[in-house]
């Protein structure tokens, strides 16, 4: 059987969650770490330095059947990590997180086959969806291929149809093709929708509720509950 290899480039939460929700789909995941080795519990990540030289990756992987996350917290240093990459492998699969468009449409001209944009205020949206297990097929689906899916923030307003509902007793399943992933206030603190806190909330205008689905689905939402934006 052909080897498929996921090479996970950068020690963070997305670095760690990706790994931990990619492990079925390869037969190996490899973590690595700007210019040092870090044990993080079960995960070893191996050292890397930006060079152009990835012979030794080379060596050992089926490079059309492998796939490169770049999350590197510095955007430059990402942004050199994915041109090093598609200069050394031209058919390696890379996906790029992004800190900004700016930083979107480097990462696409620097030969990301994929880049995921994380704004400021949706910084743990990732790691939250991942969370859910009903999430999981999204996400790859996001990752993976060019769809229409994407992730929205919803405000409540005055008017708005379930302003004054408690979140747990919103029957969700209602509006279909949406997943509600997490809630953010006015101070753009951003909580998971079924944390112990915030699933007793009342939604209040002001707060948003950040969505994953198809364009038309969260148009359609958007109108079903009266929102404003």
């Amino acid at each position: 059987m052909v080897k498929k290899t996921a090479l996970i480039f950068g020690f963070n939460n997305y670095a760690l969650e990706i790994a931990h929700n990619v492990t079925n789909e390869y037969e190996e995941v490899r973590l690595f770490s700007l210019n040092e080795k870090i044990e993080e519990g079960e995960d070893v990540f191996e050292p890397f330095d930006l060079s152009d030289d990835w012979s030794i990756i080379e060596n050992s992987i089926d490079v059309e059947k492998s796939v490169a996350f770049c999350t590197l917290e510095d955007s430059a240093e990402n942004i050199f990590l994915t041109i090093s990459l598609r200069a050394y492998f031209a058919n390696l699969t890379i996906i790029a997180v992004a800190s900004n468009k700016e930083n979107a449409n480097k990462l696409t001209m620097a030969g990301a086959n994929k880049v995921v944009p994380i704004v400021e205020t949706t910084a743990d949206i990732i790691t939250n969806m991942l969370e859910l297990p009903i999430s999981n097929s999204v996400l790859q689906n996001i990752l993976f291929e060019e769809t229409d899916l994407k992730v929205a923030q919803i405000k409540i307003g005055d008017n708005c149809k379930i302003k004054d509902e408690q979140i747990l007793s919103i029957d969700w399943s209602r509006y279909n093709g949406i997943i509600v992933v997490s809630l953010m206030h006015e101070d753009m603190k951003n909580e998971f929708i079924y944390s112990s806190k915030v699933k007793h909330h009342v939604l209040q205008s002001g707060d948003f509720l950040v969505v994953v689905g198809y364009v038309h689905d969260i148009e359609e939402f958007k109108i079903l509950i009266g929102s404003e934006s």
